[in-house]
């Protein structure tokens, strides 16, 4: 069977965004159909004006559909990706997820491959507590949580993160470990949620 994915995100200057395609790649060469979504920006245009990188991450990825409720119902599968704000998801992130009250309440999100992705500026900037600000999330719905554990060479290789693909955010965006590892997780995800919608 062919799994549906959704990789939902939010995305600042690009870091996310990378990894939300690498995790899409390995995804579909897995045999799953998916969609990539990002969530709508609550930041005020002043904000976004500010930070050159921002702007042109805005411009460049405006024609991404942006998340819907829908998404989450079509799929088998979802993978949530933010960077890292104190050590949690963005707002942003958190402003879509809280919207999904009403398929929650009647259990359109129970039983479903759910999984995180993140990126940090700092080796030590919350990637872990901010997947695992998203996984409270998916036990409450009932998800059945899939991580990367260390189930393959490219996860040492990123830096050895078991709870999900991340990112060493930086203006060079993820490195190519990071993003073998996303395109691993990717086909993890694929793989597992295939299985379970059978």
């Amino acid at each position: 069977m062919t799994a549906k994915i959704s990789v939902i995100y939010y995305s600042a200057t690009g870091n996310v965004h990378q990894l939300a395609k690498a995790i899409e790649k390995g995804a579909i060469d897995a045999g799953a159909e998916v969609r990539v979504r990002r969530v709508a920006e609550l930041a005020p245009e002043q904000a976004i004006q500010s930070n050159p990188a921002w702007a042109q991450h805005v411009e460049e990825t405006r024609d991404i559909p942006t998340a819907s409720l829908d998404d989450l119902e079509w799929a088998d599968a979802y993978v949530f990706g933010t960077p890292t704000r104190f050590g949690s998801m963005t707002s942003q992130l958190k402003q879509f997820i809280d919207t999904a009250g009403g398929l929650w309440a009647k259990g359109a999100l129970a039983d479903k491959v759910a999984g995180g992705f993140v990126s940090a500026s700092t080796l030590h900037g919350g990637h872990e507590s901010t997947l695992l600000s998203m996984y409270n999330v998916f036990m409450h719905w009932g998800s059945v949580l899939v991580p990367p554990g260390y189930t393959d060479d490219a996860i040492h290789a990123a830096g050895g993160n078991p709870y999900g693909a991340g990112a060493l955010g930086s203006e060079s965006g993820p490195t190519d470990a990071e993003l073998r590892a996303a395109g691993y997780y990717g086909s993890r995800i694929a793989a597992k949620a295939a299985k379970l919608a059978a």
